[in-house]
């Protein structure tokens, strides 16, 4: 039977964690560390299956939790944090949907964080002839309580082929379309958090709509993938 919820042993670790960030305490408590692993996939999977109840899953990817420090200025070996990601199926389904769990810094996100060169100069035609469908989205009250503004790495003009003075500049000048959501430490450790998360990414779901409209046709309207 899948976990349905983060328990505070979970936490109590991953704070342990952070003031022991060594590999001589890792090992020391590695058994502890494979328990809240194991506890924390049977959570990202409980929350798989109420996500392919209203979407189509492809893959989950549970991110380990030992760093690549090679190219890092942060050398401490471990994350403290556990995080999972779930990719939508099919090149008719864009986007996808992130959770990180860290005491104190815990947040789910989920959008477009660094579209592909093509991608990206779609969307940007697309912001450059209308934005209105896209405001009609992320401004409607739920959507906007929930989520907030939109968010992501921006360039500071326009790009390259676009006017600075262009109404919609604020939206082509993005590199990444993010939504994300903060929760408390008593929020993740609340009986609903699956559920909360759950119906939170469903409220995306307008947004994915737009965007995969917009990436699988060209400006005419007409299908990409036929």
């Amino acid at each position: 039977m899948l976990e349905t919820n983060i328990t505070k042993s979970t936490f109590q670790f991953l704070k342990s964690l952070q003031k022991n960030n060594n590999r001589d305490w890792f090992a020391e408590h590695k058994k502890q560390f494979n328990a809240e692993n194991e506890a924390t996939k049977s959570f990202f999977g409980h929350l798989l299956e109420l996500l392919s109840a209203h979407d189509e899953i492809e893959r989950l990817k549970v991110f380990r939790i030992y760093r690549d420090v090679r190219f890092s200025k942060n050398k401490t070996p471990y994350k403290n944090s556990f995080s999972a990601s779930y990719a939508r199926a099919g090149l008719h389904r864009r986007g996808g949907y992130y959770v990180h769990l860290e005491p104190g810094n815990s947040f789910i996100a989920t959008g477009f964080w660094n579209p592909e060169k093509d991608d990206l100069l779609r969307i940007r035609k697309e912001w450059e002839l209308d934005v209105s469908e896209l405001e009609q989205i992320i401004n409607e009250p739920q959507f906007k309580k929930v989520w907030g503004p939109l968010t992501g790495d921006e360039l500071k003009t326009a790009p390259k082929g676009f006017d600075k003075e262009d109404p919609n500049i604020d939206y082509i000048r993005k590199k990444q379309f993010v939504f994300t959501r903060k929760f408390t430490d008593a929020e993740v450790l609340s009986n609903n958090f699956a559920q909360e998360i759950n119906t939170s990414f469903k409220i995306i779901r307008p947004y994915f709509d737009l965007m995969s409209s917009i990436l699988t046709t060209n400006l005419n309207g007409e299908s990409l993938l036929d």
